[in-house]
């Protein structure tokens, strides 16, 4: 599959990396010749320094006989430019990373006539990711299948938590509850469990069900059902206008602290029912007066990692029961990991998914089995994948302890019409079927490579 990456900014790099990673022919187009000389020496690229505007430089990226051609420049205009000059000289499909509002809540009417196959707009998407987080505040992260019918989420067993000690089938008979923990992280190592699998103290566990088996879960284990009511977040750009909208839709208190005094005013008129503070979220006197004791939430999205991981720790220091802090650079993000933020979120990463499950998508499309959706879990170790049953093969309709899964692999979740299946051996895949499968090898695009 031929794939041509405009822009070599953080979502071109990184979609860059793990689309080589997985063997995808790559030309990336950028107009910094230091930036794509940089990516020459760690991938296995070809790189053309030019504007990816020019229909000169997309012809010499062979754009006429792509696949796919990505626009993720700095600029939306510049985007849905390429995409459309793209698809003129021939490319058969486009994806657009649009991040102004006013043109994303457009693309609807646009996206026919721009001829666009997908937009992707990190910022929504993180927005998106932490106003889940907010709703669903026992765990640290929260992602969402089959149409939001199915919750995958990351929760820590913490000290004084029933959990440690048992095993998994032990859990299991204990509350007889439909989920399955379909993921540990133990220090620095992954597992893919079975039901031997004891856990201890310190343990990430990312746990697949339903919403209301969730509740109920967290509810058997003595959590009370803590709402987050009243939030605050520091830094006004476009993921705290995303979030605080969607916040604000469900009823929560909205306090944000934003250092721009225009900013203030523009966030003033687009959210009225928000609180806006003119002030530096740096400022520890600042946060006390604003009510950082009293919240039950503190997002951190200022531009700047550093200053993000700062006062989210000064936050916990406070007590501020659930903590979010938006940090971009990777490296930076496994490092806070173990310092008690509860959740990092990565704009970039959220907007370099969602491409990446489209590519699947787009690979396997006249296969038994579609990726539907995909998310990268534990610093991309583990992958979780949606799959379709489009039709009768080879794997339908035998039970699950007749067909022989490769290591670290797991059938997690079954969607059938209204019903969610927590599979045993007994259970069987059907056409029309959602399933979910949780792997430590990234290169699953095809249901059959989860099959011994």
């Amino acid at each position: 599959m031929k794939i041509v990456i405009i822009g070599d900014g953080k979502v071109g790099y990184k979609l860059a990396v793990q689309l080589s990673e997985e063997n995808y022919d790559i030309v990336l187009i950028d107009q910094n010749e230091g930036k794509l000389k940089d990516a020459l020496n760690k991938m296995d690229i070809f790189c053309i320094p030019g504007n990816g505007a020019d229909a000169e430089i997309q012809k010499q990226a062979d754009v006429p006989h792509a696949d796919l051609v990505i626009a993720c420049a700095s600029a939306d205009e510049m985007n849905m430019l390429c995409c459309l000059l793209a698809r003129r000289l021939g490319a058969k499909h486009t994806i657009a990373r649009v991040r102004n509002p006013i043109y994303y809540r457009q693309m609807e009417l646009l996206k026919e006539d721009l001829r666009l196959s997908l937009t992707v707009n990190p910022e929504f998407a993180a927005a998106n990711e932490i106003s889940r987080i907010l709703l669903f505040p026992e765990a640290n992260k929260v992602e969402t299948f089959m149409k939001g019918r199915v919750e995958l989420v990351e929760y820590p067993v913490d000290e004084n938590n029933p959990l440690a000690g048992l095993s998994l089938a032990e859990i299991y008979r204990k509350f007889q509850i439909k989920f399955l923990v379909c993921a540990v992280k133990r220090g620095h190592d992954i597992f893919i469990p079975d039901g031997a699998f004891v856990l201890n103290t310190g343990d990430r566990l990312h746990i697949a069900a339903a919403h209301h088996n969730l509740k109920s879960f967290f509810k058997s284990l003595g959590r009370k059902n803590s709402k987050v009511k009243k939030v605050i977040i520091c830094g006004g750009g476009h993921v705290c206008y995303y979030l605080a909208k969607q916040l604000l839709q469900v009823g929560m208190q909205v306090k944000i602290i934003e250092r721009n005094e225009q900013r203030c005013e523009e966030l003033c008129e687009l959210l009225p029912k928000a609180t806006i503070i003119n002030g530096n979220a740096t400022d520890q006197e600042l946060l006390m007066e604003e009510g950082l004791a009293d919240a039950h939430a503190f997002v951190a999205l200022t531009g700047m990692d550093e200053e993000n991981i700062i006062i989210s720790l000064f936050a916990k220091t406070q007590n501020v029961p659930k903590i979010i802090a938006k940090v971009n650079q990777d490296t930076r993000a496994q490092m806070v990991e173990g310092m008690g933020i509860d959740s990092i979120v990565s704009a970039k990463s959220a907007a370099a998914d969602e491409i990446l499950g489209y590519v699947r998508a787009r690979m396997n499309s006249y296969s038994s089995a579609d990726v539907e959706t995909m998310y990268r879990l534990l610093n991309g170790r583990v992958e979780a994948l949606e799959f379709i049953i489009k039709k009768e093969c080879e794997y339908t309709n035998i039970p699950l302890k007749n067909l022989r899964t490769k290591k670290n692999h797991l059938i997690a979740c079954i969607g059938r019409k209204r019903e969610i299946i927590i599979p045993n051996g007994d259970s069987h895949l059907e056409v029309g079927d959602s399933v979910i499968i949780v792997t430590k090898e990234n290169i699953v695009s095809n249901f059959r490579d989860i099959l011994a």
